[in-house]
């Protein structure tokens, strides 16, 4: 997985572009997404966990990944609803 962001992510904003009602639909779709994601994480979290406790120490690394996408996908949830971006995270554009 790459952890980098494109100019759309990082480029600071001058002035947000979509009408503030069109964005206050997509922040509340976002915002119930985020709690989604919050429960997913602890999830595979607990899961790792167990998963270490069986498995003398090893982490599962698919879950590992998974868990560092979620992540991601926050961070870049996180700028969208505080204006520091205008580029929607996914499902509204492409999973990076």
């Amino acid at each position: 997985m790459q952890d980098v962001d494109d100019d759309r992510d990082t480029a600071p904003l001058d002035k947000l572009t979509e009408p503030l009602g069109l964005r206050l639909v997509y922040m509340v779709i976002i915002g119930v997404m985020l709690s989604f994601a919050q429960s997913v994480l602890i999830l595979l979290a607990v899961i790792q966990f167990v998963i270490v406790l069986i498995d003398t120490r090893q982490p599962n690394a698919r879950l590992a990944d998974l868990g560092c996408m979620v992540g991601a996908w926050v961070a870049k949830a996180a700028r969208y609803m505080v204006g520091a971006t205008n580029a929607k995270p996914w499902p509204f554009r492409e999973m990076d």
